[in-house]
């Protein structure tokens, strides 16, 4: 159990770059810290590793606390986003270079290293320096390394973001699967929301140092605890319309839907872009919803469409819908919704989920 019990970070001048954060992870859990930049995760990874100095708060290690201990003595290893690689050392070098200076026996060393090299697929690799490997390859041998260490805690910073697209998905599938093999927990930082999905146990919302929502990824994409974590969580973004609630109907920038057991008031809604398609939703029941939209413009994305639109009183909408549905820029359309999946939050920019 790893046990981040209000921890914060604050540099001269005041700025807090984190501030009161508390999490758990619980054995074998998969955690990721998602948030933009700036948002105080990569500061919150460095102090869990050591490399940062805590300001306050304390973080524990079953049950130890480590915030004077030694980053080499945290029993921690960490994976950096430009890999950390030694340019001079052989791939076999770099990946027993840390037991080396715990001054391990060089045959348990061998036996490792050998164990790691054949679960990532480097075992051709092992003569080779890093000048001469692909991206997808040092980032193996950047894992490898953290494997032989058998920490009690991995901590990864964006280890994919140098990666193609292509290329980061097989990684992650790769990361899944070691993960689940290895059973030690682990801390994830990454701004990429399909890494934070499809990853995590749990997922850990950060804006400005503090923790906006925890939850499994489903369920903070289904049910967002605010207006910021609705507008992060989710590709494209979630459309937001400023409006009212009387007697269960919400009406704003043209629009008028069914929102019931809404409390009446001021309430901005929030639509996710996917939710949009050419036809009454099969399973509505009944609460399906017309809207009739301007298209502005289509962008093509294979079995897909991205569609800027517009509502009747010219309110942005963006729209992600089935390329069968054979959108044309210019024309107005009917589109429907299912208004059960539909999030209202108070006003403002944080508003909360009501």
């Amino acid at each position: 159990m790893i046990r981040i019990e209000n921890v914060s970070k604050a540099y001269p001048g005041g700025v807090k770059a984190v501030d009161g954060v508390s999490l758990d992870v619980g054995e074998g859990e998969f955690l990721v810290l998602v948030g933009p930049s700036g948002c105080g995760k990569t500061t919150l990874l460095r102090m869990i590793a050591g490399l940062e100095e805590i300001s306050g708060g304390t973080i524990s290690v079953d049950g130890r606390v480590i915030n004077g201990v030694a980053p080499a003595d945290r029993d921690v290893a960490m994976v950096f986003q430009n890999y950390a690689l030694y340019p001079h050392m052989t791939v076999r070098e770099n990946l027993s270079f840390g037991l080396r200076m715990r001054k391990v026996d060089r045959a348990e060393i061998a036996r490792r290293v050998d164990e790691a090299a054949e679960t990532l697929g480097l075992r051709e690799l092992l003569a080779r320096r890093p000048k001469e490997l692909s991206g997808g390859q040092r980032q193996r041998v950047a894992l490898g390394r953290a494997i032989v260490r058998r920490p009690k805690l991995f901590l990864f910073d964006e280890p994919l973001s140098n990666l193609d697209a292509k290329l980061r998905v097989q990684m992650r599938a790769e990361l899944k699967r070691l993960h689940r093999s290895l059973k030690v927990p682990a801390v994830y930082v990454t701004h990429d929301q399909e890494e934070a999905m499809t990853l995590g146990d749990r997922v850990a919302v950060l804006k400005d140092g503090r923790v906006r929502q925890v939850g499994r990824p489903l369920d903070v994409y289904a049910r967002p605890a605010d207006r910021f974590v609705g507008g992060f969580v989710g590709t494209p973004p979630m459309n937001f319309l400023d409006g009212r609630v009387e007697g269960g109907v919400f009406e704003g920038c043209g629009l008028r839907l069914r929102v019931p057991g809404a409390v009446d008031g001021p309430a901005v809604l929030g639509l996710r872009p996917e939710l949009l398609c050419d036809r009454p939703p099969a399973d509505a029941n009944g609460s399906a919803a017309p809207l009739r939209l301007r298209v502005s413009v289509v962008e093509p994305l294979g079995d897909r469409v991205d569609a800027a639109l517009h509502t009747p009183s010219s309110v942005p909408l963006v729209g992600r819908l089935d390329a069968r549905c054979a959108l044309r820029e210019g024309e107005e359309r009917e589109l429907w919704l299912d208004t059960r999946r539909l999030h209202l939050f108070a006003p403002g920019e944080d508003g909360r989920r009501v």
